[in-house]
C-alpha cells in the first residue's frame, strides 16, 4: 500500500524522523504515538503529500507519491486535518459532498452515486440529522464527525486520520474507533491515524510507529512497540499496564525523585 524509503523529516534545523524505512500494507490499522512537537503530524501531512519530504521518498501502491496526478491521487488517500477553518456557510451535506469531486472528471453537479455515498457516510457518523445545518453552527464534536463522513464519503483505499477523536465524547470516540477498525478488516481498507489515547489505539490498531522527535523511531505490531517500557521512553513519562480480562489497559506512572 505505502512505503517510505530512508524518509527524513525536519523543521528548521531540527531533525524529527530520520532514515525512517517504514512499510504499511493493505487492511492494517496504524497508530502514529509520540510526545507533542515530535514530528506525527508533520509525518502525516507528508505521507498525504501535502508536504516535501527532507530527505528520502514515499512510495504509494508502488508509484512514488510524487508521481500521483492530484486527482489520481485523491482517489486513493483521504486526509483528516488536526484542525479546520469554515470561512463560508455551507450546509453539512454540502461540505460533504465536496469529498466527491475527485470523481466527477468532467461532469459539473453532483450525480446520485455522490449523494448516496454522502448520505450513507453521514449516517455512518450518526449526523445525518445535521445534513440541511450551516457547519458553522455545529458544535466541536460534531463538525469532527462531519469532517470524518466526508472522509469516508470520498472512499479511498487510505486513510490518513490527525486525532481522529479530538473533541469527540466517550461513545462516539468508541464508535469512530470501531468503525475504523471494521473498515480495515472487513473491506481492507488502510488506516494510518495520530493519536495521544494510549487505550482507544491498543483496541483497534494492528500496528503503531513510535516517534522520539529526535530522529529515532520504532515500528511494529502493537504487541511488540506498544509495550509500558517502550512507551516510557518514547512518550518521557513512566507507562503502567493493568490486565483487564484480555484488555490491557495503560495508566501513567509515578515519577520517581
Amino acid at each position: 500500500m505505502m512505503r517510505t524509503f530512508n524518509l527524513k523529516l525536519q523543521i528548521g534545523a531540527r531533525l524529527l524522523i530520520d532514515a525512517l524505512d517504514w512499510q504499511v500494507e493493505a487492511g492494517q490499522c496504524w497508530c502514529i504515538i509520540g510526545r507533542n512537537g515530535a514530528g506525527k503530524s508533520t509525518l502525516l501531512r507528508t505521507l498525504a503529500g501535502l508536504r516535501q519530504p527532507d530527505g528520502g521518498h514515499i512510495e504509494l501502491g508502488g508509484k512514488a507519491l510524487s508521481d500521483w496526478p492530484l486527482e489520481a491521487l485523491a482517489r486513493e488517500r483521504a486526509f483528516l486535518p488536526q484542525a479546520r477553518s469554515d470561512a463560508f456557510g455551507y450546509s453539512v451535506i454540502e461540505t460533504v459532498l465536496t469529498a466527491r469531486h475527485p470523481y466527477h472528471a468532467d461532469q459539473y453537479w453532483e450525480a446520485r452515486d455522490d449523494h448516496l455515498a454522502a448520505h450513507q457516510a453521514l449516517q455512518a457518523m450518526e449526523v445525518d440529522q445535521l445534513a440541511a445545518r450551516d457547519v458553522r453552527t455545529l458544535s466541536g464534536g460534531e463538525r469532527q464527525r462531519v469532517a470524518i463522513a466526508a472522509l469516508l464519503a470520498q472512499d479511498t483505499s487510505l486513510l490518513l486520520l490527525d486525532e481522529p477523536a479530538n473533541a469527540l465524547d466517550l461513545a462516539h470516540q468508541v464508535s469512530v474507533m470501531g468503525l475504523l477498525a471494521r473498515l480495515c478488516r472487513e473491506q481492507a481498507k488502510t488506516v494510518v491515524m495520530v493519536g495521544h489515547d494510549l487505550n482507544l489505539a491498543h483496541s483497534v490498531a494492528s500496528h503503531a510507529l513510535l516517534l522520539m522527535g529526535d530522529g529515532l523511531w520504532q515500528a511494529g505490531p502493537v504487541a511488540e512497540v506498544m509495550q509500558a517500557p517502550i512507551l516510557s521512553r518514547y512518550l518521557g513519562h513512566p507507562i503502567e499496564t493493568v490486565q483487564h480480562g484480555k484488555r490491557t489497559i495503560y495508566i501513567p506512572g509515578e515519577e520517581t525523585t
